[in-house]
């Protein structure tokens, strides 16, 4: 079998926590043929998706990997491709997608799908369950933005494009901040972001990475919280995760999602749940798979790639 990732250099990642490099070292404990591509090394040519891939070996541990020389392929050679690119989900990255859906149509598995992705806004798809989500604003209007933190008292305001805690800011019911706050994130009102009641929870039960394979949910999760005198419980935002099981609550939150995610063949995604709801759900690039396996021995990278040779092989 021949994989191959679109992601970040590996020089540039975690070695103790990433999750592309676990998928890798999964791979490679198949025997199969391992490599990776950057967005820079992707291209297309007369109808064609091509890449200058890096053969790569990783070893078991995910912490220390060997590679070869790149060479230019057609993305075609490949079995399965996974797109483990971090956000920000901007025109290359669009442009990427739209470049592996060539890739898909010559017969490579390509996951998460390049469709489903550009589809699929992390922070906006909420939009479509609002069964699930808290009292939630999208909008570039300062007013009207104003208005929902006067309505709810407490809220959390984020980009749409931003991860890893990056840009959000929680107003609480004094306000402190608020304009500009709201200047800019919007941009002065010429861009939308989001507005969400804030989830008095999050310091009790922790903002939880729920990890799905195929709409299922993996048994336990990694709740993260603030450290002392924040509001975002991002690990890379400072916060700190313990490994819990996850709930009854949470099980029905992604029995409500399974179906919508299986028709878009997002097989990867990690949805983030505080309390009684989900507040983002991650298709791009979800983490949290190390310290979560680390904790249980659970093989959730392994799980994953078990999933997509039982997908190749039924296609």
């Amino acid at each position: 079998m021949n994989i191959a990732l679109l992601m970040d250099p590996l020089d540039t990642l975690d070695p103790q926590k990433d999750t592309s490099l676990a998928m890798l070292s999964a791979a490679c404990k198949r025997h199969w043929d391992c490599g990776y591509f950057t967005l820079n090394d992707l291209f297309a040519r007369d109808g064609e998706a091509f890449a200058n891939v890096t053969p790569v070996v990783v070893e078991a541990t995910a912490t220390r990997w060997t590679e070869q020389t790149a060479s230019v392929r057609p993305l075609a050679e490949f079995d399965i491709i996974l797109i483990r690119k971090d956000p920000p989900f901007d025109l290359t990255y669009l442009y990427a997608t739209q470049i592996l859906d060539l890739a898909e149509r010559q017969g490579v598995l390509v996951s998460n799908k390049p469709q489903s992705l550009r589809n699929h806004n992390e922070k906006l798809s909420l939009l479509q369950y609002p069964e699930v989500c808290p009292p939630t604003l999208v909008s570039m209007d300062m007013v009207r933005l104003r208005a929902f933190w006067q309505e709810h008292h407490s809220v959390v305001f984020k980009p749409l494009d931003a991860m890893g805690g990056g840009s959000i800011f929680h107003v609480n019911e004094e306000g402190a901040n608020l304009n500009v706050i709201l200047e800019t994130l919007t941009e002065g009102g010429s861009r939308c972001i989001m507005a969400q009641r804030y989830l008095s929870d999050l310091p009790r039960s922790g903002d939880k990475r729920i990890i799905l394979i195929n709409g299922e949910p993996v048994q336990h999760a990694l709740a993260r919280f603030p450290k002392q005198g924040e509001s975002r419980a991002n690990l890379a935002a400072g916060g700190y995760g313990k490994v819990v099981s996850i709930t009854e609550r949470d099980r029905l939150l992604c029995q409500i999602l399974k179906p919508s995610l299986q028709a878009q063949a997002l097989h990867f995604v990690g949805l983030d749940v505080i309390g009684d709801y989900v507040t983002e759900i991650n298709v791009t690039s979800p983490t949290c798979v190390r310290q979560i396996s680390a904790e249980t021995g659970l093989d959730i990278a392994g799980d994953y790639l078990n999933f997509l040779t039982e997908l190749r092989g039924a296609n």
